[in-house]
């Protein structure tokens, strides 16, 4: 044992505390902590243990290996002892560091109470180190290296809840508390662990009860850590706090609660200081650590600290500032609120606490009484006077006395004298809490802000003014004045035409003069209006160009129609260019833009956002409707593929402007041949706008258009319009054209939709026939009359995975046509109708490829092969990946994900247009000459299997041959698609193989024809 001496370790204490240790201990002075070591190690179950590992340990003979002893200088032990603990715990074989039958699995080691006086401890035991039960007890393992902290680590932040759902999931909290402890990790490490419990306190410490006990181990941590100066105490005390907090530990019952909280304010007001926690050094980073440790506690527990306001007061003005002032400022400033609303919501006074010194220092018991009174979570970053009235006039309940009210304009005064010493951010946090704190209550004056708005008008910070334009819209006239008021809105406008400033500050000032509070507004709340000193000549630098950023034109053009529907009168008098002049030019300009063919999606969003703007702004003009109709009207003439844009438009402005666009627009659909090229995108818009209205125009188009409908998506969209008009009540000629669909459309499916629409419309009542075309809550019982409302009919409607029942294969090859093409063999195991394959290639190497429908497969009933166009942008082999969507037997619409298929560099061969005949040889050269110089050429070895190359040749190579000299010598001219040659020389075969002599003009199909032409062999 080291008790006495011996040499201490390389990594061990400094040699000053190892000389310490040698000291002779006092008489009578020995410690129960290593008499316990001395008599359990040197004791002969000890040393039977040591050396038998199947020998059980007596349970009154182990202490816990991974006990931490008392610090030096302390209460219950020495430096010399805590040496020698540690050697005899390394001295443990590691058989012996698993959990000894019997006992409990402690997540960390006990905490020690080192820190309570003397005079409060039991008397200690023989056989147990500090106050630590006698008894059984878990003997840990060693502490992880960095290397296994970062392995786990990093495990745990790629999936933490399948991390946690793990093996190694369970201990992680454990470990990580044990291993803050350990010597052998540096602090930067053990700084990383914490960070890891900030990030994920729930996986950490799921319920309560591990949240407490981990906010005592970290604590325990804390107490243990040497005088000098430490990277881990702050760290320490937030995840303490956070782990508290997130666990939802604290409370009153907590004595974790109770010890982190005297802990806090004790480290605040400075008189924790120099009792051990923290060097000198750390002394204001700790206070403001702890601060901010209790706002958040205060956030989560309104009522918390409304007992220690007083102190607080005296913490931040008592003879200068005891510490650091922001943290202390926005402390104060939340508890006051916090106190406020509590104390209000009550009917109850202040009751003093605006003046009562209550000392942190001491273990007494903490005062919940508010903290329980405070139940609604009041969050110090919104803006509660926007939001809550009631709790305003709750305020407005609250009565204090003259002395109270004086010392709560003393409470403001003080922090807003000190607030010029804080960052904007943290400024601007302080105006909004004392601006709601004094909002609606009565006796408090905002003339106490008055001396701040001289310094905060003129600020440059966007936080600041943002809490300024809240004080406004607090305090209205009773704090700003109108000259206030105009300097305030003309700063704002300024502002929003620098033409140096970045958009999202562009977009705040814009933001501010949209939501300008007035101090007198003429409207109902809620309206949108413009200011009332904002007049035509100040907002001549805000119109809105096509130059600007779209969300910056935007938000002027918001402007704009809010000032074109309060300047009607001068705009009738013709005094000058109207802005509704000017609005009609910018959305002509948009429309013009949006119209070009193949402009940027990015035009059209614009313009029909510009348009909804104005539809939603103006809604009540019917002189600036007409014209944005009427412009919408021309757009889709011009462009149909805007379609889907036009039905959102149509879904989200009202019946101002959505009914005589719908007019409009179904005029223009009906107008157009039914065999327009942009048949699909008439016949959607059809869907959205088909109504009673032109019934005969309508169906007349639907019948012209019916004739062009040959594939399976032109059938669907005008079944669609067939649906609208059912849904419509659409009668007469819609039976007659959906009886002639039935007979004439090619697709099983499309003549099933038809025939099964018809039978309903001359079944089914009107009633009945809007609710089965579309279900409605409003009259649920009408849809039992078609079918029963279970889940078999909700599957009905959705999408199910499913097994792929379908096989799908590659045929022989088809060396013909512009484009290669792959034939698709198809099997089935069941029927399946209504089959459509999605292809899709990885990468841009090749085309989007279109999908392939089938009506119906059934099993053993020989199938046409599938034809798949393939448009390669290059002349690679890919994989496609292949998705089915199909009807089952019971009408179920079902998907699977089919096996990828393979294309191969041969798939992709196309021979050239056949040469005349006796020119040949000449167009093959002719061929072979343009390849150089721009192309390559290269010369390799065929090997030839027991046939010979005549074999080879007519296998693979026979519709590409041009030139032929059997069996010694061919000529061959492969197309590669988009626009490649390759030509090949087989000349002077020999037994085991022929010489190639190939020219192409792409290098990048060099490797691929090597590899083509050396497996042709094998394959033969």
């Amino acid at each position: 044992m080291l008790a006495g001496g011996g040499k201490p370790r390389a990594h061990g204490p400094a040699p000053h505390l190892a000389r310490r240790s040698r000291r002779a201990p006092r008489p009578g002075a020995r410690s129960s902590f290593s008499c316990t070591w001395r008599r359990t190690a040197s004791s002969p179950e000890m040393r039977g243990a040591f050396s038998n590992p199947t020998r059980p340990v007596p349970s009154a003979s182990v202490t816990r290996v991974g006990a931490v002893p008392p610090f030096p200088g302390r209460a219950g032990g020495s430096r010399g002892e805590e040496a020698g603990q540690r050697r005899s715990r390394q001295s443990v074989p590691a058989f012996l560091r698993e959990t000894v039958p019997g006992t409990a699995r402690a997540p960390f080691p006990t905490p020690l109470s080192c820190r309570r006086p003397p005079s409060e401890r039991g008397p200690l035991q023989p056989g147990a180190p500090g106050e630590r039960e006698a008894g059984p007890a878990r003997l840990t393992m060693g502490p992880l290296s960095r290397e296994t902290w970062v392995q786990r680590l990093g495990a745990f932040r790629a999936s933490p809840s399948a991390f946690m759902a793990g093996p190694e999931g369970e201990d992680l909290g454990r470990d990580l508390l044990s291993d803050l402890r350990s010597e052998k990790l540096s602090e930067q490490t053990k700084v990383s662990l914490l960070a890891l419990s900030l990030e994920y306190p729930a996986e950490l410490w799921p319920d309560t009860p591990a949240a407490e006990a981990a906010v005592t181990s970290l604590l325990d941590t804390l107490d243990f850590l040497p005088p000098r100066s430490s990277a881990l105490r702050r760290p320490l005390l937030l995840a303490a706090t956070t782990a508290l907090v997130a666990g939802g530990a604290l409370g009153p019952t907590s004595g974790a609660s109770l010890r982190l909280l005297h802990l806090l304010l004790g480290l605040a007001s400075g008189r924790a200081l120099g009792q051990g926690i923290g060097h000198a050094s750390e002394q204001r980073p700790l206070q403001a650590t702890a601060c901010e440790c209790l706002r958040e506690l205060e956030s989560c527990k309104p009522g918390l600290l409304g007992g220690y306001l007083g102190l607080l007061r005296g913490l931040l003005g008592q003879g200068g500032p005891v510490g650091p002032i922001q943290p202390l400022s926005l402390l104060l400033a939340l508890a006051l609120r916090n106190t406020l609303a509590i104390q209000a919501r009550a009917r109850a006074s202040m009751q003093g606490l605006l003046t009562a010194r209550v000392s942190p220092t001491g273990g007494g018991p903490w005062n919940w009484t508010l903290a329980e009174e405070g139940d609604a979570h009041l969050q110090p970053q919104v803006s509660p006077w926007l939001a809550t009235e009631e709790e305003e006039c709750g305020l407005s309940a609250l009565e204090p006395s003259p002395e109270e009210a004086l010392e709560l304009r003393a409470a403001v005064a003080q922090l807003l004298d000190t607030s010029y010493l804080l960052t904007p951010v943290a400024q601007a946090q302080l105006l909004w809490q004392l601006g709601w704190a004094l909002r609606g209550l009565r006796g408090q004056l905002p003339v106490l802000f008055k001396p701040q708005l001289v310094r905060l008008l003129g600020t440059a910070q966007l936080t600041l003014l943002h809490a300024v334009l809240a004080l406004k819209a607090a305090f209205g006239e009773a704090l700003f004045t109108a000259q206030d008021e105009a300097l305030l809105l003309r700063r704002l406008i300024l502002a929003a035409q620098h033409p140096a400033l970045p958009l999202p500050a562009h977009l705040f000032y814009l933001h501010c003069l949209l939501s300008f509070p007035e101090n007198c507004p003429l409207g109902p709340a809620g309206e949108e209006a413009l200011p009332l000193l904002l007049e035509s000549q100040l907002y001549c630098g805000l119109l809105p160009s096509l130059l600007l950023d779209p969300m910056a034109l935007l938000a002027r053009l918001h402007l704009l129609c809010l000032l074109c529907a309060e300047d009607e009168e001068k705009e009738e008098k013709g005094q000058g260019q109207s802005p509704r002049r000017y609005l009609e030019e910018l959305l002509a300009s948009l429309w013009q833009r949006a119209a070009l063919n193949g402009g940027p999606r990015a035009l059209a969003t614009l313009c029909f956002q510009a348009s909804y703007l104005v539809a939603h702004c103006l809604a009540g003009q019917p002189t600036v409707l007409m014209p944005l109709i009427h412009g919408l009207a021309q757009l889709y003439r011009a462009r149909p593929v805007l379609a889907p844009h036009f039905v959102d438009l149509l879904d989200q402005v009202g019946s101002e402007v959505g009914e005589p666009l719908r007019v409009v627009l179904q005029q223009e659909v009906v107008s157009r041949p039914g065999g327009d090229e942009a048949l699909g995108w008439h016949l959607q818009m059809l869907a959205k706008v088909a109504d009673r209205d032109a019934q005969s125009a309508t169906l007349s188009f639907l019948q012209a258009a019916a004739v062009h409908c040959t594939d399976w998506g032109l059938q669907q969209a005008l079944l669609q319009v067939c649906r609208a008009l059912l849904r419509a009540g659409v009668g007469g000629g819609l039976a007659d054209l959906l009886q002639a669909l039935a007979r004439q459309l090619e697709d099983p499916d499309g003549r099933d939709h038809a025939r099964l629409y018809y039978i309903l419309l001359n079944h089914l009542s009107a009633p009945k026939l809007r609710v089965a075309l579309g279900p409605s809550l409003v009259v649920p019982a009408l849809a039992s009359s078609l079918v029963a409302e279970n889940q078999g009919f909700a599957a009905t409607l959705m999408v199910q995975e499913a097994p792929a029942p379908i096989q799908l294969s590659v045929g022989a090859r088809r060396a013909e046509g512009p484009v290669p093409v792959l034939q698709l063999q198809v099997e089935v195991l069941e029927p399946v109708y209504s089959l459509e394959l999605r292809f899709r290639v990885e990468g841009q190497l090749y085309a989007p490829l279109e999908a392939v429908h089938v009506p119906c497969l059934c099993p053993g009933r020989p199938t046409r092969p599938l034809l798949l166009p393939l448009q390669p942008r290059r002349p690679a082999p890919t994989q496609l990946d292949i998705r089915a969507l199909y009807t089952t037997t019971t009408g179920l619409t079902c998907c699977a994900h089919l096996p990828p298929l393979p294309v191969n560099f041969a798939d992709l061969f196309l021979p050239f247009p056949q040469p005349p005949e006796g020119a040949t040889l000449r167009f093959f050269e002719e061929l072979w000459e343009s390849c150089l110089p721009k192309g390559t050429e290269s010369r390799l070895w065929c090997p030839l299997g027991p046939q010979g190359l005549e074999d080879l040749v007519s296998r693979h190579l026979e519709p590409f041959v041009v030139v032929a000299q059997p069996p010694t010598s061919y000529h061959i001219a492969i197309r590669l698609p988009p626009d490649s040659r390759l030509l090949l020389r087989l000349e002077k075969a020999q037994a085991d193989g022929v010489p190639v002599v190939l020219r192409t003009d792409d290098w990048a199909v060099l490797p691929l024809v090597g590899d083509y032409l050396r497996g042709l062999a094998p394959a033969v």
